[in-house]
């Protein structure tokens, strides 16, 4: 049984892995729904997607009218000034088929340029304010990829108060102290404010490079024997009261799905250790 934990200040009580909709970019509206199914009979009950993966929002909103309820469902918004994420809002709204979303997030705030431009005067930030006060997002959070994303997410959480992050969190970045730090400073922060901790990458193995890609996951290419899969999400989960967001790929969902559900405790280091070695684990950020 997948463990269900409180998500954040949200009030809602997610499954502690979340369906990463990446895996729908390129899907057909059938293999969709067999994904659906399967997302129903293991009783995951939430959804991460962006109007930027493709046929996703598409593919989630054939499902929304029957199953809207089961669902607590978020999207993102890539756009930095308002004008552009009201475009985005009124876009996933239609494609999705629902009146609201329960979490709108600020996509891949990284870049102190952006950061800006979102935050300063006719920024995305008063449009997700906005748009939050006339009911159309019900919570509003900040996503990011890269090892720099821990910092700026605090910086993110010292000027608004949001009531999610997603961030990269894996056992092979955990060992760079530099990261590590970042990110267990931001979770304390959270800890304090009650901020839902959403984490991305836990079967990364290694960049693309220039190796023909077998998958559909985006940044790396991950791991995909059950007992290396096991491992690495068992070894996120171990972080208490996060939630792992699955990798993109439809092949890859049923052995993430499968380890969460037999998820007991978290690895030893001995154990993650053999399979950094064993299948050449490497940083997939500079």
């Amino acid at each position: 049984m997948i463990l269900r934990n409180q998500f954040g200040r949200t009030g809602h009580a997610s499954t502690r892995i979340i369906f990463g909709a990446y895996a729908l970019s390129k899907a057909t509206q059938a293999e969709a729904d067999r994904i659906l199914n399967m997302l129903l009979e293991c009783g995951v009950n939430h959804i991460d997607t962006a109007p930027m993966y493709g046929n996703a929002e598409k593919c989630i909103g054939s499902w929304m009218e029957q199953h809207r309820d089961d669902f607590f469902l978020a999207t993102k918004c890539r756009k930095r000034t308002y004008k552009g994420a009201w475009e985005d809002l009124r876009r996933s709204l239609s494609r999705l088929r629902v009146d609201y979303v329960d979490l709108w997030q600020l996509h891949g705030l990284t870049n102190p340029a952006g950061w800006g431009r979102v935050m300063g005067p006719e920024g995305a930030l008063e449009a997700f304010v906005e748009a939050r006060d006339r009911g159309l997002v019900r919570f509003l959070g900040v996503t990011g990829h890269g090892s720099k994303v821990p910092a700026m997410h605090k910086r993110s959480l010292e000027r608004f108060d949001f009531d999610t992050v997603l961030l990269p969190y894996n056992y092979l970045m955990m060992q760079n102290p530099r990261y590590a730090a970042d990110f267990n400073e931001l979770v304390g922060l959270c800890r304090k404010r009650n901020v839902a901790v959403q984490t991305i990458k836990s079967i990364a193995r290694r960049p693309w490079g220039s190796r023909p890609k077998t998958s559909n996951t985006y940044f790396y290419e991950p791991l995909e024997t059950q007992d290396a899969i096991d491992r690495s999400v068992h070894w996120s989960l171990g972080f208490p009261d996060s939630f792992l967001i699955t990798a993109g790929d439809m092949q890859l969902l049923p052995k993430m799905l499968d380890a969460a559900n037999r998820f007991e405790k978290r690895p030893s280091d001995i154990e993650m250790s053999a399979i950094l070695d064993e299948f050449d684990i490497q940083p997939i950020f500079s």
